[in-house]
């Protein structure tokens, strides 16, 4: 079946209603009605309770790994007074779980997202950060540890409520026993939650399936608060599909919904890939929901989920956080027909896959000069606006070969683009998705030469 006679074959249906979860204020009709039009409600964001300490989490919750940056002289710093802005209106509208780590934005996030909030009252938002020992020189006890107080310094805070071991299962067990366990660094940090220093301790899981289920068994003794774990309507089945290291969300949230663990969830658009479908998935949606984007889709699909304690999402600009704020401000669940629908949306997304990069950037930076994430996602934007062509015979071949090449060069440098790729594999052991980035690299990079032999 060719994609023309696969665009056909979409299916459409009615717009069907839902009613609203409870919130931490009571939700009405005209309420949502008046986020799906455009207007924001004030005191209309929905919460869940957290049955560990009875928090009020907002459903929305405020990702801090793409804060904005802004040029310098000394290179692109982090843009605080547009986080302070964002941060003021986040938690104007009710959002109160903010996510960071020592990680993210190149080791400054914590920093950023401590000023903005040491602005407001301690009692208006929870902060979430993570003991980010990724490498093997911080594996120690002793960088463990000052890698965990350091947290506090830069977050300007004498608690933290939500404390991850970050990014479980990437290593294995091997890595979960140097990282966590033979060091006793996890004990120590039992200790901390009873002490109060944390006030609940969890873990984000990405990679092998077994440690997930090792952490799981031994809940009983852990006591997990919560744990974080990547959900979303195309990984709900698809995620093994799509990485044959990543586990389908429907099996991770399972595991947790039988304890009673609540879910945090991330990657609820896969990286923004699920705000940029392909046009004939938007048509799809949009005809259900003109007036929603075709993000809300994917986030109302994450809310949804009873036992979903918040859904981070990576706001860099003021129109992420405002639309956003509509998906939730209250929270419009999805029915069980809806829920279909979106099964079925991912089944026909997954006919043309596109490369699992949620642009993380924990591959940069490359000791090649390598823009890793423009070259992947370039990729992907291509292949969704259907501007990659599939084949001399396509309609559309010769003007979407000329539209690649050219919106190629205006994404990545040419000093930066695949042809200079040597195949180190450093980046591959830094990638949550364990992508395999020469090989991606190296297939781009013969499609691009192949389009310029034919020019």
């Amino acid at each position: 079946m060719n994609r023309r006679e696969f665009l056909k074959r979409l299916g459409l249906g009615a717009t069907v209603s839902a009613a609203a979860l409870a919130g931490c204020d009571a939700a009405r009709g005209t309420d949502t009605e008046q986020a799906a039009a455009g207007e924001i409600p004030h005191e209309k964001m929905t919460c869940r309770t957290n049955p560990a300490t009875g928090d009020r989490v907002s459903l929305l919750g405020y990702g801090c790994m793409r804060w904005p940056t802004v040029k310098t002289d000394t290179g692109n710093e982090i843009d605080q007074e547009t986080v302070n802005r964002l941060v003021d209106k986040a938690i104007e509208y009710g959002v109160n779980y903010f996510d960071t780590s020592p990680a993210y934005c190149k080791g400054r996030s914590e920093r950023a997202t401590g000023i903005a909030l040491k602005r407001h009252p301690r009692d208006r938002y929870f902060i979430a950060t993570k003991l980010s020992n990724f490498d093997p020189s911080t594996w120690s006890r002793e960088a463990s540890l000052a890698m965990y107080r350091n947290s506090f310094a830069e977050l300007q805070t004498d608690r933290i409520d939500y404390l991850l071991l970050h990014g479980v299962g990437m290593g294995g067990m091997e890595a979960l026993r140097g990282r966590y366990l033979d060091n006793g660094v996890l004990d120590f940090l039992l200790a901390e939650r009873e002490a109060g220093r944390i006030r609940n301790l969890g873990f984000s899981y990405h990679g092998e399936v077994e440690v997930f289920d090792y952490l799981l068994a031994q809940h009983d003794r852990y006591k997990w608060d919560f744990v974080q774990i990547q959900l979303n309507y195309l990984d709900w089945r698809h995620a093994k599909e799509i990485n044959r290291r990543n586990t389908d969300a429907e099996y991770l949230y399972g595991e947790l919904e039988k304890r009673g663990i609540p879910a945090v969830i991330m990657e609820p658009l896969l990286g923004g890939r699920l705000s940029k479908v392909p046009d004939h998935i938007v048509t799809r949606l949009k005809q259900r929901e003109p007036q929603r984007s075709v993000a809300s889709w994917a986030f109302r699909f994450a809310g949804t989920h009873p036992g979903v304690l918040t859904v981070l999402s990576g706001m860099t600009r003021m129109e992420h956080l405002d639309d956003n704020l509509r998906s939730f401000c209250p929270l419009q669940p999805l029915d069980e027909e809806e829920m279909q629908y979106l099964y079925g949306t991912a089944d026909l997304m997954m006919q043309y896959p596109t490369i699992p990069c949620n642009d993380c950037k924990y591959c940069m930076p490359c000791p090649y000069g390598l823009d890793i994430p423009a070259i992947l996602l370039h990729y992907n934007k291509c292949v969704n606006e259907g501007s990659v062509p599939e084949s001399r015979q396509a309609e559309n071949y010769w003007q979407a070969r000329r539209a690649y090449l050219v919106g190629y060069d205006r994404a990545v440098p040419r000093e930066r683009q695949a042809d200079r790729c040597i195949g180190c594999g450093k980046c591959v052991h830094h990638c949550p998705q364990s992508i395999d980035i020469p090989k991606q690299l190296r297939r781009i990079d013969r499609f691009v030469e192949e389009l310029k032999r034919n020019r």
